[in-house]
């Protein structure tokens, strides 16, 4: 009885782990779909304004469910309204945006600088603890595996070349890492169910006065049944699964695991990619791969050293305390 009560905290992290993997690989296939989806003929803000109803529809009535959606305090409201700025208008517009100009490979390969950008972001707004030598040679790789995809073509940010789409790509990876940070508390009192339920609603309530007019059913259902495929996993599966997985993980375990996870989506992207003939991994993408990685790398492992750090320096006080 003893050993099994011991292994309940094992067995539960590792499903969380598994969410985090699960959600990686389908948010990897995500950018193909979505590469897809435009040059069929699309408008991204078509697909955005049904990303945000399909959205609304799975998390606000569960969210309703939770008795801690009635016992939410006004801070925590407000917090949330905030933060939902940047998730439907920060990140699902803007990575749509971008994916009408890029490919799958360099938007995926962006949104590996996630967890550098959150480190930056909490830093940035929670004056955290100083970055050591390891975290500041990190963040200086994958800054500059970014900037060999976004200016590999040279340094002209022409509206709808493949450098501006990236660039709204990282736009979007920021506001994300804003979100990360900002919404943490708030997650970790009051529940993935009840903050992704207001992030739709809320969303929703911002999103229709402007798009809505693309809700047309009958528009969707001439498409071909490849397109229709591709738009239901981007909705289902590209969408909802991944973002409730993702938070899910994401309020159980530790940044770290999130940073090493992320980088299943350039793989999956880029063989997808290859596969449907989009794109091929070329000199530039394999060069930002690596810097981002090592910067991942250095980063995590300079954010051990200073948690182990903090750990000893409070060490010798607990044990004066004791005595």
């Amino acid at each position: 009885m003893h050993k099994s009560c011991n292994l309940r905290p094992l067995v539960g992290k590792i499903r969380y782990n598994w969410d985090l993997i699960a959600a990686n690989l389908l948010f990897g296939a995500n950018f193909s779909m979505l590469v897809a989806l435009v040059r069929s003929g699309i408008d991204f803000r078509t697909l955005f304004i049904w990303q945000v109803v399909v959205g609304a529809l799975f998390f606000v009535p569960t969210a309703l469910l939770s008795p801690r959606t009635y016992r939410i305090a006004w801070r925590d409201l407000g917090r949330i309204a905030g933060v939902s700025v940047l998730v439907i208008y920060g990140w699902m517009y803007l990575l749509l945006w971008g994916s009408t100009y890029t490919n799958p490979i360099d938007s995926a390969i962006i949104a590996t600088l996630g967890p550098s950008l959150t480190l930056l972001m909490d830093r940035l707004l929670h004056r955290g603890e100083r970055f050591n030598r390891s975290r500041l040679i990190g963040l200086g790789a994958t800054f500059l595996g970014a900037w060999l995809l976004i200016f590999d073509k040279g340094f002209q940010l022409t509206r709808g070349t493949a450098a501006w789409g990236n660039l709204l790509v990282l736009g979007a990876v920021v506001a994300i890492a804003a979100n990360t940070v900002l919404i943490k508390p708030t997650l970790e009192r009051l529940g993935t169910r009840v903050v992704m339920g207001w992030y739709y609603f809320i969303g929703l309530a911002i999103a229709l006065p402007h798009f809505g007019h693309r809700l047309n059913i009958d528009e969707l259902l001439r498409l071909p049944l490849l397109v229709q495929g591709e738009l239901a996993y981007l909705l289902l599966f590209g969408t909802v699964w991944p973002m409730w997985l993702l938070y899910r993980g994401a309020e159980h375990l530790t940044a770290t695991h999130t940073a090493l996870y992320r980088y299943i989506q350039p793989l999956i992207a880029g063989t997808l990619a290859h596969l449907r003939h989009q794109a091929q991994f070329d000199r530039t993408n394999l060069t930002a791969l690596v810097l981002i990685f090592v910067g991942i790398l250095l980063t995590v492992i300079g954010y051990r050293r200073s948690v182990q750090a903090i750990r000893e320096s409070l060490a010798p006080r607990r044990f004066r305390q004791r005595r």
